[in-house]
């Protein structure tokens, strides 16, 4: 079959994973078939496995990819005060998230459709995410600056609050992104006792 007019390595593999991130956020991975993928990249469907092995491979490479870029982009002042660092902390998560909400909504609801090997390979990265987040939380009770009875189920449920702003914003709604982040700042703070 002769490729598609305009279909080259460095169009077609972007436009693959951008357009099958949308439709698997959109419909759900299990609902997604590679023909309906390679009919909104414009391609015919023995094209997409130029560009991966298959569905499996796809989503784990879509999942992982998120995780890096999220974790590369993450950076802490390990010298700052710990609420500083939080602010920071959920500043960036939530700004990240907004920015990324396909890649996020992939990361949190089909993890369910990822082998034991993919899975193992996100959960690992997805753990580093969550160290850092428990990390400064650890400290700052240990500085007296937070009251937290448990700071791996607090890192989990300030992950989940943080993320869950993903599933309703809206641009151009009633609040904008500072007065959100505003907000959530507010929100975890009493969600750590900040002292």
């Amino acid at each position: 079959m002769a490729r598609t007019t305009g279909s080259r390595a460095t169009i077609t593999g972007p436009l693959i994973r951008d357009k099958a991130r949308r439709l698997f956020a959109r419909q759900g991975y299990a609902a997604v078939s590679m023909r309906q993928i390679a009919a909104a990249v414009g391609v015919q469907a023995g094209t997409l496995y130029s560009y991966t092995p298959d569905k499996q491979a796809l989503l784990a490479d879509l999942l992982e990819s998120h995780m890096q870029d999220l974790l590369a982009a993450w950076s802490d002042d390990a010298e700052a005060d710990p609420l500083a660092r939080l602010e920071r902390f959920v500043r960036f998560h939530i700004a990240f998230s907004l920015d990324h909400s396909d890649a996020v909504f992939l990361s949190y609801m089909e993890l369910r459709n990822l082998t034991p090997e993919n899975f193992a390979r996100i959960a690992d990265l997805r753990g580093r995410y969550e160290a850092a987040l428990e990390a400064i939380l650890r400290e700052g009770v240990a500085a007296g600056r937070m009251r937290i009875e448990d700071p791996k189920l607090t890192t989990l449920a300030l992950i989940a609050m943080l993320t869950g702003v993903t599933n309703w914003y809206r641009e151009g709604g009633r609040l904008d992104r500072a007065r959100i982040a505003q907000i959530y700042w507010g929100l975890a703070q009493g969600a750590v006792g900040a002292a």
